[in-house]
């Protein structure tokens, strides 16, 4: 995850409206923040991660006696609060596919921490990291996060999710009971980790709005959003845009300085200058998804063929190359 990346204001409205529920007005949400309520709903209107979080900490602060208000808002999270990213989610082939998709733009959801998926022959583990954003803020994210995932499933399988386990490792709050009733599973509290696991079998049922040709329309204009909020920009984000864009037969570097309207001699030349090289980003792109994708459960010969590897060997080469271990090692890692 990227701090510095802007997001879409759609889940500071959310914030709002529920703080107008429970007699807040927009100015106290807002308090501290910069922003006025006529700007969130401006086409385009864009937050920082640090007005986002400061809106959560207003209403935590203000409304103690609300339970479980991080609960409440992920629950209200909705496939087109996410913008182009929801629809490529939606239109995806299975809900494997989706969460894969959406751990590569991670930086244009809102979840604010980082998130790695695991499997085995029962369930999808949804691991979560909150050790990057503020303390007295997690328990609230982890719930958002928690609520949204079971939201967001729901509106993509056209039923309620099965959820098997729910662990945080924040204290067991006054409010716990309520999961049951809200997402059929009470949470384990005060675990070693931060944990959402559904039953196996939901993974790779397709999705009833599937459709391929609109996935990848919506894809596209995901990588387009992502390269321009990062806060990283230049040549580099370019190339791992491109990149992004042809993982499965990526071009040389004279091909893709040629896209970009430039020689391969001033291609290298910018990216030195960027401390980085066409090598690594391509390096890069390739390890990022071909890790997203066999902690998704795919096998090595799916993900070589995949990333455009005639064989699989030469897909394990590079892996170990990448990560120092093999493709298989780190499957075995995720099904622990």
């Amino acid at each position: 995850m990227e701090p510095g990346i802007r997001r879409a204001a759609a889940s500071v409205q959310l914030f709002v409206q529920i703080g107008a529920e429970h007699g807040l007005s927009a100015a106290q949400c807002l308090e501290g923040t910069q922003l006025d309520a006529a700007q969130l709903f401006d086409a385009g209107s864009e937050v920082s991660a640090a007005q986002e979080l400061q809106v959560m900490r207003n209403l935590q602060q203000r409304l103690p006696q609300v339970p479980g208000l991080g609960l409440q808002a992920g629950l209200r999270l909705r496939l087109s609060t996410h913008g182009t990213l929801g629809y490529a989610m939606l239109s995806s082939a299975t809900l494997r596919d989706a969460l894969s998709l959406m751990l590569r733009y991670l930086d244009l959801a809102y979840a604010y921490c980082d998130v790695r998926l695991e499997s085995d022959s029962r369930e999808l583990r949804i691991l979560i990291d909150d050790s990057g954003v503020p303390a007295d803020l997690r328990g609230f994210l982890l719930e958002r996060i928690a609520g949204g995932a079971y939201a967001l499933a729901h509106e993509m399988l056209g039923r309620a999710p099965e959820v098997r386990r729910l662990c945080f490792r924040m204290a067991r709050p006054a409010h716990a009971a309520h999961y049951a009733q809200l997402v059929g599973v009470e949470p384990e509290f005060n675990a070693g980790y931060n944990l959402i696991a559904v039953d196996i079998r939901l993974i790779d049922l397709p999705l009833p709005q599937a459709n391929a040709l609109t996935q990848r329309l919506c894809e596209e204009q995901c990588r387009m959003l992502l390269n321009r909020r990062r806060t990283r920009s230049g040549v580099a984000g370019q190339v791992r845009d491109r990149l992004l864009q042809t993982y499965d037969r990526m071009p040389d570097i004279e091909q893709l300085a040629a896209a970009l309207h430039i020689t391969g001699r001033t291609l290298r030349r910018r990216l030195e200058a960027e401390s980085t090289s066409y090598r690594d980003l391509a390096d890069e792109v390739r390890c990022t998804l071909a890790e997203g994708w066999l902690a998704a459960g795919l096998t090595v010969e799916e993900v070589a063929l995949r990333l455009g590897f005639s064989e699989s060997s030469s897909f394990i080469r590079a892996f170990k190359r990448w990560t120092g271990s093999t493709p298989g090692a780190q499957r075995g890692a995720a099904a622990q």
